[in-house]
């Protein structure tokens, strides 16, 4: 058995790292932690943290490929976001001129969700807890 803990990190690769820092740091309102630019590479890395707690990976490189998301592509689907209020954060989105779907209720839990998309056009959920 390994033993495992906790997932550690979640890491993205944005095409524009400018507009992406901005949309999960002013948008999102996750923490930077620590930014860094490696030369080398061409590429930034951002760590940003949810209350506190390391969860993001944030990386830039010249030119990456699209990744298929739509139709259901194969792979990881989504990444979510539990929060209290969906309706708040919902109309939060909405002035900032992130659209989301129709709110959804699980029909397995009874609590509220919906989706929407980062600049790069993952996908991403809030879950009402």
């Amino acid at each position: 058995m390994l033993n495992l803990q906790a997932v550690h990190h979640i890491a993205i690769i944005c095409a524009d790292y400018e507009r992406s820092k901005r949309f999960y740091v002013d948008i999102l309102g996750l923490t930077v932690l620590n930014e860094v630019y490696r030369a080398e590479r061409q590429s930034y890395k951002l760590d940003l943290a949810l209350s506190g707690q390391y969860v993001i990976e944030l990386f830039s490189f010249p030119d990456p490929p699209r990744r298929p998301s739509r139709p259901e592509a194969l792979g990881l689907r989504h990444l979510a976001f539990t929060l209290p209020d969906l309706d708040t954060a919902v109309a939060h989105l909405a002035v900032r001129g992130v659209m989301t779907e129709p709110i959804r209720t699980d029909q397995h839990t009874g609590k509220r969700f919906t989706f929407f998309a980062d600049p790069d056009g993952l996908p991403l959920e809030l879950y009402e807890a």
